[in-house]
């Protein structure tokens, strides 16, 4: 899987074991991210792809020729769902380091006017954000459209995550957590907020689990670029996480303790200034429910006030229980339009 001219999309490629040209199998036509299960001997594979502007399309090939054998009809779910109008760009930092991103205008979109501005993030190894599929530029914790309501909504994708950029690009958060990625995330932040029609008073930034971690860290340690912050199911503390995961990227401790420690939002905490919702299950199964009441009790600490929000015995996904899904959505929503409130000016 690669792709050498977007980092964004993904395709299958075939190359000799002896080296040599990689040789480009998904057709040229079908522009996206793709995915295979291919058969033990090589001849079949299950394949799926999207891209930002369409459903899902599932079938099955043959290969190398990639001809289609059966399936490829577009899900008659597609029909009910409304596709943001997803715009790819990029940015350069001011240390020249090149960051792809996704953005969706508000709907009747005025560029003499200036708008809030909503960051998702994730910002960790694990993952991407900015993905040329399906799902790009939704937002399901809001309700309504964050488009028709006068938000841009923005993703960008810095160093460590998984981008077909290379060696360097992909090891460069190695004890770096918490540093190198949200600084990138800041870097960039400052550029697009020179974009004119951005107004930089009204800035927003959130995420989940790792995402929760990164928002956390862009409201304490760039204050000064974010004003609203929702954290959820966030990992306060490294020393806390799965070693499996944080001894991968952070190192072994004894030696690396201060890695986890000086990189964690726990330890910026006192920098706080902006407007922040924090959202956790006390039934989480993957971030533990003690990285919640360890940040609390940090940010009472320093005497900073903030928001809370306490799913009892949810878990990580925090969708358990009846109206679950709907009172988080609600509850996200209020804040962010309380304190991001949308609209252009």
């Amino acid at each position: 899987m690669a792709s050498p001219d977007n980092a964004t999309q993904s395709y299958l490629y075939e190359v000799s074991l002896k080296g040599g040209k990689a040789n480009r199998l998904t057709p040229a036509n079908e522009s996206g991210t793709h995915n295979y299960d291919i058969s033990p001997n090589g001849k079949l594979a299950f394949h799926n792809y999207s891209n930002a502007n369409m459903f899902p399309i599932s079938d099955v090939v043959s290969l190398p020729n990639h001809k289609l054998l059966s399936g490829g009809e577009v899900n008659p779910r597609a029909k009910n769902y409304k596709i943001p109008k997803v715009e790819f760009f990029k940015v350069k930092t001011s240390e020249g380091i090149e960051m792809d991103g996704w953005m969706v205008k508000p709907t009747n979109f005025d560029p003499a006017k200036k708008y809030p501005i909503v960051f998702y993030v994730y910002g960790e190894p694990a993952s991407q954000t900015v993905v040329d599929r399906f799902g790009a530029g939704f937002n399901r914790l809001y309700k309504g459209s964050m488009a028709d309501d006068g938000y841009i909504y923005i993703s960008v994708d810095g160093r460590g995550s998984p981008a077909p950029k290379g060696r360097e690009w992909r090891k460069s958060i190695y004890h770096r957590i918490g540093d190198i990625n949200i600084k990138d995330q800041a870097m960039a932040a400052k550029e697009i907020l020179k974009w004119p029609y951005v107004d930089a008073n009204r800035v927003a930034v959130w995420g989940w689990s790792g995402g929760g971690s990164s928002t956390l860290n862009l409201m304490m340690q760039y204050p000064e670029i974010y004003k609203t912050g929702i954290s959820i199911a966030a990992v306060d503390n490294q020393l806390n996480y799965d070693n499996i995961y944080q001894e991968r990227y952070m190192g072994l401790l004894p030696e690396d303790k201060h890695y986890f420690v000086d990189n964690s939002p726990l330890a910026h905490a006192k920098n706080l200034q902006g407007n922040l919702l924090l959202i956790h299950g006390t039934g989480d199964d993957n971030v533990h429910y003690n990285n919640a009441e360890q940040m609390i009790n940090q940010l009472i600490k320093y005497d900073k006030t903030f928001q809370l929000m306490i799913y009892p015995n949810r878990t990580h996904a925090i969708s358990e229980g009846e109206g679950t899904g709907a009172h988080l959505a609600s509850t996200y929503t209020k804040f962010l339009r309380e304190n991001c409130p949308p609209g252009g000016k």
